[in-house]
């Protein structure tokens, strides 16, 4: 795994495509026991070199009910975007994670992890990616229907704050998904 890891962060395959250099973020253990597969590193993940290191990041261990400590404990949680490095900024926030990661990293990655028992899926990228034809028509949908792709894979929305307009409208989210994704995820950390 630390070959890999240093492999993965030597990685500069879409260095021209990016405009703040290659900077891969992730990190994992051989004991991971939750896998978290996210879009991309931002802006201030970049600059920081550490995964979910942001408002989404905060929101995200409020969701899993979890610290700091426990979230940044690679034995603990895997956390591994589609794309390692920051892809850029778009018209409407950051650009989608490159393409080249997910099916040159992924694999191995995921292989290393025997200890694994959860794969929480966060955003359309991720979705698209390990859900594929399973995935139903909607970002909406495919969350509103996480129980069918239980116990390994759990589907979220992005925890950005600018997804709170879409928890307002979508109560649900909060009653249903979120107690159900921090009992697994408690099961799991204390087993």
């Amino acid at each position: 795994m630390k070959k890999l890891l240093a492999d993965i962060r030597a990685c500069a395959v879409c260095a021209k495509h990016l405009p703040l250099g290659p900077r891969p973020i992730l990190a994992a253990s051989p004991r991971s026991r939750i896998v978290i597969i996210g879009q991309a590193p931002g802006r201030l993940v970049h600059g920081s070199g550490m995964p979910w290191d942001d408002k989404s990041g905060d929101n995200l261990r409020t969701w899993l009910g979890v610290t700091k400590e426990q979230f940044y404990d690679p034995d603990l949680f895997a956390l591994m975007p589609m794309g390692f490095c920051y892809p850029g900024k778009g018209a409407s926030g950051d650009l989608p994670p490159r393409p080249e990661c997910a099916p040159l990293w992924h694999a191995k990655v995921l292989g290393a992890l025997k200890h694994a028992r959860l794969t929480i899926l966060i955003g359309q990228y991720a979705h698209a990616y390990y859900l594929g034809d399973r995935a139903q028509p909607t970002l909406t949908d495919t969350v509103k229907s996480f129980k069918g792709y239980l116990p390994e894979l759990f589907p979220l929305v992005h925890p950005s704050p600018r997804n709170n307009i879409w928890q307002a409208k979508n109560p649900w989210f909060g009653e249903r998904v979120l107690p159900e994704l921090r009992q697994r995820v408690q099961a799991i950390l204390t087993s």
